[in-house]
């Protein structure tokens, strides 16, 4: 409320004295986007080679946690999943088997029948060449049960797998977008946890300058246009920017009284989001001026 109220003051102060020594229409303080980049997972920070101050590059490298156990892990699924390839290749042998044993068994059973037409052979010899038919039928149907309980097995493997590749790859904590590091909560060497912060980042590329305008104003200033933004360079002088209206607020934010006059409009206060490219010169805090086109 007191950044309101001094915001009004401004305000006021500028349309009494006919804008005095400065001809700028709205007054305010720059800000930036920050971001707090948090650890993934949890353990020892192996890296952390970033610093209060440095410009980061999207993607680029912020810190790396310890990773041994999941590589551990890993490696123990990999001999499981060894060991159920060859699971796999010993049912399949038995498959084989299985087939061969089949197509004799067939033969026998074809030639049991004509032999069994012409009276040389027994309906006995024919009922035990079908029941050893059935038996390696049966088998050959454990065996494709024992193929897909092991197929399923590898599922659950590679389910792990990929779990464990996740957790790796987020190991490694990397920028998001081309930033400044403007805080740095932890260390090389450090334990930490999921979620826990490790640095603040901010887009100092491209600052917004936040100010309010009067209800008098209001109708001159629309979203997307552009307008002149300047900050002070020594004493007396200015530096000029380019700025693009990104945002004004629908709501007044400062209100004295629920009834006004049209003389006492001029002191609800409206926020406007200006976007302004910075050189390296805007600071996040530093006081800022906009003159409206």
């Amino acid at each position: 409320m007191k950044e309101f109220i001094m915001a009004a003051i401004m305000i006021l102060a500028a349309a009494g004295c006919g804008r005095g020594g400065s001809d700028a229409d709205a007054f305010g303080t720059f800000e930036t986007d920050e971001v707090i980049i948090s650890a993934e997972t949890s353990g020892r920070i192996i890296s952390m080679d970033v610093t209060e101050g440095m410009m980061v590059a999207g993607g680029a490298v912020i810190a790396v946690t310890d990773t041994t156990m999941q590589v551990l892990q890993r490696g123990e699924l990999d001999a499981v999943t060894a060991q159920a390839q060859a699971r796999l290749a010993g049912i399949a042998a038995q498959d084989a088997v299985i087939r061969q044993q089949i197509e004799n068994l067939s033969v026998n059973i074809e030639r049991t029948r004509r032999m069994l037409a012409d009276g040389a052979a027994t309906r006995k010899q024919l009922d035990d060449l079908t029941g050893q038919m059935e038996v390696l039928l049966r088998q050959a149907e454990a065996n494709n049960t024992q193929r897909r309980t092991v197929a399923a097995e590898q599922q659950g493997i590679a389910a792990r797998r990929a779990i464990l590749n996740e957790q790796i790859a987020r190991s490694t904590v990397r920028a998001p977008f081309d930033a400044t590091v403007i805080e740095k909560y932890a260390s090389a060497h450090e334990l930490t946890s999921a979620g826990k912060p490790l640095v603040k980042l901010a887009d100092m590329k491209r600052m917004k300058l936040k100010v309010w305008v009067s209800g008098a104003q209001l109708a001159s200033v629309k979203v997307g246009a552009e307008c002149t933004i300047r900050i002070d360079s020594g004493e007396k002088g200015y530096q000029d920017y380019k700025g693009t209206i990104a945002h004004v607020s629908e709501k007044a934010e400062f209100t004295p009284k629920i009834i006004q006059t049209k003389e006492e409009r001029v002191t609800l206060v409206y926020a406007v989001t200006i976007e302004v490219p910075n050189d390296g010169s805007i600071k996040s805090g530093m006081p800022g001026e906009a003159i409206f086109n």
